[in-house]
């Protein structure tokens, strides 16, 4: 039986707990994905003077043709609308987006990329980069690497299928 499509509990409704191996696999994913997403941060501070939560607003905007709905970047980033807005609201007050109404139905509002923002992007990619191959890529070989993709390809698609919205992948 494929695993994806197991109970969430056993037949007597006991919890299906995790065995050694699979708690420690647990519990290292955890910890190197706090630690790796610190480290980013950390870096991004550091070098160029922005989180990565803001550099990845700037990533998807730049991804998606420049521009997004608030509403949709919130929920690609599976950040509260009101986290994403306080976000943005700072980042365009330092000149890296600009906040309009939608033209479409002047309800909505989007948040577009400029100028110094592009530039900021091009300027943090190359060490952002560089960090993700240090602290993540270089360490797994290739076929490990391609298997937690395909993992973390199945987890998305588990989750997607709850909030379709929060799907970006191309």
């Amino acid at each position: 039986m494929d695993h994806r499509d197991s109970e969430p509990a056993s037949s007597d409704g006991e919890p299906r707990w995790l065995d050694d191996g699979q708690q420690r696999t647990w519990r290292a994913f955890m910890l190197g994905t706090t630690l790796l997403l610190d480290r980013i941060d950390v870096d991004l501070r550091r070098s160029h003077g922005i989180s990565a939560v803001e550099y990845e607003i700037l990533v998807r905007l730049s991804e998606a043709g420049g521009q997004l709905r608030m509403a949709r970047l919130a929920a690609a980033l599976a950040h509260s609308r009101s986290r994403v807005t306080h976000t943005v609201k700072r980042m365009e007050g330092a000149g890296l987006v600009l906040r309009t109404e939608s033209p479409e139905d002047g309800r909505g509002v989007i948040a577009q990329l400029t100028t110094t923002g592009s530039k900021l992007l091009a300027t943090a990619a190359p060490s952002h980069v560089e960090t993700v191959r240090q602290y993540f890529v270089d360490l797994a070989d290739q076929e490990d690497f391609a298997a937690l993709g395909r993992v973390m390809d199945a987890v998305a698609d588990r989750l997607i299928a709850d909030h379709p919205e929060r799907e970006l992948r191309r």
